[in-house]
């Protein structure tokens, strides 16, 4: 997995970061956002990503 491709995707509610992905840059040109489970919030939120 090469650093260019992981992206670290944060909650937007409680702001941390709990999840790494992989992405194409080339195909996906804007920041991921995807809805997870947060262990600190304990429900689903929106997690985006960040740099």
């Amino acid at each position: 997995m090469s650093q260019d491709r992981l992206a670290k995707l944060e909650c937007t509610e409680c702001h941390s970061i709990n999840y790494n992905s992989n992405r194409n840059k080339k195909v996906i040109k804007d920041r991921l956002e995807i809805k997870k489970h947060c262990p600190k919030c304990k429900t689903h939120t929106m997690h985006k990503e960040t740099k």
